[in-house]
């Protein structure tokens, strides 16, 4: 590195540094490291790499870890399970690599992204399939053994017995990742249950299910959204929840947001633009919820910590790149101080939605990107995955790094390529920053 990439980054603001990409393996284009390239029932290869900004966590190094999500569902094929298909859960393994950019480039640092692995996730305890119908084949993965049964984003792969969360399903929607302070496990949190859910970050297996509040389940679960948001009455709305996770820096505590309001939190006026926040001690157990007030957004994508009780929210519309409105206009990130917060477990209603917590605009992504000459119809409509990255040293000035991801759908000849956006930070910019602290990164 040299003076002249510190001094045109060293603003008094989060900045734009460099932008990358991630579009193909040592496999070929658009393809991962997942061991079945065999058409799915919407004739997509099982092995479709995509999707990726769903989750973004920092392993330490160079290495960071991405999130698929519940796979490639936007070509419509059969509407009795919302077009979803039998796509293996996932995380993916990046090496990313930062250098200073050559010659006259717009951005001082030039990203290098490399696939180094996709670890499929799975249970060693039999998990709850769909039966194969007139219409469809089972849901049952091709992967399955006697001893590993694999999570998939299938809609149907579920008990109707038993409300969403009921730990048995099959069925899985990954939208949030962080990775232990030990380095040895990663949490998920998903949108189907929710689900909150440690698997071992090198197998992939399933090391336990961590019990949410019975408040975010709905109780009488269906294979299409629709049906779901007329059936019930409570519970996290359909394809709206655990969306992000958040670990704090000493790796005790995980912090899940809910994308938007609860089926009985929309249903009054008082609470219709309230978002849950719930945090989770990890060795306890011990649950509870935040309040936090949607003003810009249509929903949360991601959280993040800033410290043990700080955190960053990012909150969008659908808006962008890839959306049939193709210009962004709102994506935001706010900070939030759960420090004194009231726990709102017990809470509906006024009650509730005067407990809210404050927010400030720590970055308006559109302004930001706007600023280095990206125009708003470029942006991605679905920016999700944040994470803090290693620090740039430059001349003996510190230079920290936020990441940011897009999930483009699978569709990169629409929503373009998986991008990783990188912004450059010091203390001043976001005081009180304490990174994770990751004891076997690798």
């Amino acid at each position: 590195m040299t003076m002249t990439l510190w001094s045109s980054v060293a603003t008094a603001e989060i900045k734009l540094i460099g932008i990358g990409t991630l579009n193909h393996s040592a496999k070929g284009e658009n393809v991962d490291l997942f061991p079945d390239s065999t058409p799915l029932e919407n004739g997509i290869p099982a092995n479709r790499l995509g999707g990726l900004g769903s989750g973004f966590a920092y392993a330490g190094g160079g290495t960071f870890l991405a999130l698929p999500d519940r796979g490639p569902n936007a070509l419509s094929y059969n509407r009795s399970v919302d077009d979803t298909v039998s796509f293996v859960s996932r995380f993916q393994t990046i090496r990313i690599q930062l250098t200073q950019s050559r010659g006259d480039a717009a951005l001082p640092v030039e990203v290098n992204a490399e696939l180094k692995a996709t670890t499929p996730l799975f249970s060693a305890v039999p998990l709850i399939y769909a039966a194969p119908s007139q219409s469809l084949p089972g849901g049952t993965p091709r992967l399955n053994s006697d001893s590993k049964f694999y999570f998939t984003g299938r809609s149907d792969n579920f008990d109707p017995q038993h409300p969403s969360t009921n730990d048995n399903n099959g069925r899985f929607d990954p939208e949030g990742l962080r990775v232990s302070h030990d380095g040895q496990s990663v949490f998920i949190s998903d949108e189907y249950g929710p689900y909150l859910r440690q698997f071992n970050r090198a197998t992939g297996q399933l090391i336990r299910n961590i019990k949410l509040p019975a408040n975010l389940a709905v109780q009488t679960p269906s294979s299409m959204g629709a049906d779901e948001i007329s059936s019930n009455r409570s519970g996290r709305t359909s394809n709206k929840g655990m969306e992000g996770l958040a670990i704090t820096p000493e790796g005790t505590v995980l912090v899940g947001i809910m994308q938007a309001a609860l089926v009985q939190d929309a249903s009054d006026p008082a609470t219709k633009k309230l978002v849950r926040l719930i945090r989770i001690d990890i060795a306890s157990g011990d649950v509870q919820e935040f309040a936090y007030p949607l003003t810009d957004g249509s929903g949360v994508s991601e959280i993040l910590a800033v410290n043990s009780h700080e955190f960053l929210l990012l909150e969008r519309d659908g808006a962008g790149l890839g959306d049939r409105n193709p210009t962004a206009v709102t994506k935001k990130l706010y900070r939030v101080d759960l420090a004194g917060a009231r726990d709102i477990s017990n809470l509906n209603g006024a009650d509730a939605s005067a407990a809210v917590v404050k927010k400030t605009l720590a970055l308006d992504m559109v302004k930001a990107l706007a600023s280095q000459g990206i125009e708003s119809t470029q942006i991605p409509a679905k920016l999700e995955g944040i994470t803090f990255g290693p620090d740039l040293m430059v001349k003996g000035h510190r230079l920290h790094t936020l990441f940011m991801t897009n999930d483009n759908d699978f569709k990169p000849e629409v929503e373009g390529p998986n991008r990783i956006f990188v912004f450059g930070f010091d203390d001043g910019d976001l005081p009180a920053f304490e990174p994770q602290k990751i004891r076997s990164a690798n």
